[in-house]
């Protein structure tokens, strides 16, 4: 299949969620355990309100900000760009490399159903976008 639904990459997914008060070190050490690379950081109805992800981490460590002690909501990105579960992979590729980002969540009427990055689509899907890409620049 080269263009799939993302309903259909997110189907079982269990995405890390946390809420914006806890610490960037505790949100490292799960995404660590978890084999992730972001967090999507809920509010108390458990809506999207931001994103924590590695370039986060290093950035508020850059910062000299303490790990132990700065919450997600200092360290994340609010609001972030989101896409529907009917949209596709191309879609979604299409969006992270519009938004210089590699992980997008995939959100429909605020229920939050997952998180997809790069690694989550196949061959056929990269090589679409690539070559999409490459009749954009030509035409442009």
């Amino acid at each position: 299949m080269t263009n799939r639904k993302l309903a259909l990459i997110v189907k079982d997914q269990d995405p890390l969620t946390m809420a914006a008060s806890e610490t960037v070190r505790h949100a490292c050490q799960c995404m660590w355990k978890r084999c992730v690379g972001a967090v999507l950081v809920t509010d108390a109805q458990q809506r999207l309100v931001g994103i924590f992800t590695g370039r986060d981490a290093v950035r508020a460590l850059a910062e000299g900000k303490n790990p132990a002690e700065t919450t997600l909501a200092a360290a994340m990105t609010a609001n972030p760009d989101t896409i529907d579960p009917q949209r596709t992979a191309i879609d979604a590729l299409n969006a992270m490399s519009d938004g210089g980002y590699r992980h997008l969540p995939i959100v429909a009427d605020g229920k939050i159903l997952g998180v997809v990055s790069r690694g989550d689509f196949k061959g056929l899907e990269l090589d679409n976008l690539e070559t999409e890409t490459y009749l954009w620049e030509r035409i442009g």
